[in-house]
């Protein structure tokens, strides 16, 4: 926008009587999203629901700032057929991950599919582990993180444990290797609340390796580390590993599994930490 001829690069800029101003508005976007022929690794798939291994980088949906090169993007070219409960930006999707954080997560193919998903994960009923790779680490070997999650009070991009509001969010958490100053943990979930594991063990004082959002000031990466992990905040170090849900048209539980991705598994070799047998398994599909 300009006023008066001069670019207006100040919100408080005031504006006189009889000032002239252009506003040059970008073009309108297509109201749906277009189909994609993105890298997309379908781990399973049949007529009600797909289970995808979401990348790292990669955005669910279709948002301000990220009008395509979407995991549904990519799903409109891989898949016959998404749910529109989500609407016409997020067919299919039931549930997301942020954009760093990589693996499981599940598509509904139509309506009746979907609703019954979203009722699992309503619910807790659906499984759903991930590993992360922390800085200090816990010195118990197990434990459970119960707090009331809501938007920060003064920090619109971050969650936060509020003294009141918000919603329960409970984070189960097993110390899987402690490697100097950066552990492997493995947190099951028992809600599903907005950046949950991420704030949850910043908390605790065990902020996630790359998360700049929620590290601590002064949290420094090991100099193993250095060039591996992306200190610009938009790769935290964690992994939908798990997932497990009851299938929405006969019932039958439904169990994923999917290998952390190289970055991950980098990481952990620089640091020494074997990764646990278990973690490397894959799902066939």
């Amino acid at each position: 926008m300009t006023v008066g001829g001069a670019v207006a690069d100040r919100p408080a800029l005031a504006v006189e009587v009889g000032a002239v101003l252009e506003i040059d508005l970008p073009p309108p976007r297509p109201a749906t999203a277009i189909a994609q022929p993105l890298p997309l690794r379908i781990v399973f798939q049949d007529d009600d629901l797909a289970v995808i291994d979401k990348a790292p980088g990669m955005v669910v949906h279709p948002a301000a700032g990220h009008p395509d090169g979407t995991l549904v993007n990519a799903l409109l070219h891989h898949l016959e057929g998404l749910s529109g409960i989500g609407g016409t930006e997020r067919p299919g999707v039931v549930h997301r991950l942020d954009r760093g954080t990589s693996g499981l997560l599940v598509v509904a193919k139509h309506d009746a599919s979907h609703k019954d998903l979203a009722a699992q994960f309503a619910a807790h009923t659906a499984g759903r582990t991930y590993l992360a790779l922390v800085h200090r680490g816990p010195k118990d070997d197990r434990g459970t993180i119960e707090s009331r999650l809501g938007r920060h009070p003064t920090d619109r991009l971050r969650q936060a444990s509020l003294r009141s509001g918000g919603r329960r969010a409970v984070t189960h958490w097993t110390k899987r290797a402690h490697r100097g100053e950066i552990a492997l943990l493995s947190c099951t979930l028992e809600t599903g609340r907005t950046h949950q594991v991420r704030v949850h063990l910043a908390e605790q004082g065990w902020p996630i390796v790359g998360d700049r959002l929620y590290a601590r000031r002064g949290t420094r990466l090991p100099a193993a580390l250095k060039g591996l992990v992306d200190e610009s905040g938009d790769r935290p170090l964690l992994h939908a590993w798990r997932l497990e849900l009851d299938h929405p048209r006969t019932g039958m539980r439904l169990s994923f599994m999917a290998p952390p991705p190289p970055d991950f598994l980098d990481a952990l070799a620089a640091m020494g930490i074997p990764v646990p047998d278990e973690a490397t398994a894959r799902t066939p599909g």
